[in-house]
């Protein structure tokens, strides 16, 4: 069924143990998600991120935050729900809906993992796929190889980014789709993958008419 757009609550909806905030975040003032920010701020290195990246290598700056446009969510089912999901993890996630255009999908995941991080999140909990090109951060870490690429994912101990297409990718709790292109048969059939990888919370950022038009289109 259309998914309907509702007020942002991507904080009141991911169930289960927290960790504690990451360094510089306050769980007690989250933002809106997502949403315009009065001045831009420098963008934080998330947990083994600068150990990862080493000398030489650092990581991608991220665009413009979305407009205040893409603040909405929404939680009717988008995608049927499996018995089992990817990398053991059950396919009970409940499913949100950020607005955003596809050259700003990527933005609003930016922003909801951030979001998700100010709440308590660990940021090994929370996988990001793209349909279209890569997200910044892992066309970046891919330039230097896939060995130490995939070494970051199976370490498990921080936000990973990839392709929606790619089977390696093992579930983790939160998964959040950037819906930023590519083809719509990959994305009708990444998006109930995606949702048999979430644990608890599945988000997926993009065109809702157009997400709505590709999975009726495969009902």
């Amino acid at each position: 069924m259309p998914l309907i757009p509702e007020e942002p609550q991507i904080h009141e909806s991911v169930p289960g143990p927290r960790s504690a905030p990451a360094a510089g975040r306050s769980a007690s003032t989250p933002r809106p998600v997502p949403g315009p920010r009065p001045t831009p701020r420098p963008v934080p290195p998330r947990a083994g991120y600068a150990a990862n990246a080493g000398p030489g290598r650092p990581g991608p700056a991220r665009g413009p935050a979305p407009t205040a446009s893409a603040t909405a969510t929404a939680t009717a089912p988008l995608v049927p729900r499996s018995p089992g999901g990817a990398g053991g993890v059950t396919a009970t996630a409940q499913i949100q809906l950020i607005p955003a255009p596809a050259d700003g999908a990527i933005d609003a995941a930016d922003e909801a993992v951030d979001l998700l991080l100010d709440t308590g999140r660990a940021p090994g909990e929370i996988l990001v796929l793209t349909t279209g090109e890569h997200h910044p951060w892992a066309a970046h870490e891919l330039s230097f190889g896939e060995t130490s690429y995939w070494a970051q994912h199976d370490a498990g101990d921080d936000v990973f980014y990839a392709g929606i297409t790619a089977e390696r990718a093992a579930g983790r709790q939160v998964v959040v789709v950037a819906v930023n292109g590519g083809a719509d048969e990959a994305t009708a059939l990444g998006l109930p993958t995606a949702l048999a990888r979430a644990g608890t919370l599945l988000i997926v950022c993009g065109d809702p008419v157009l997400i709505n038009g590709i999975v009726a289109a495969k009902a």
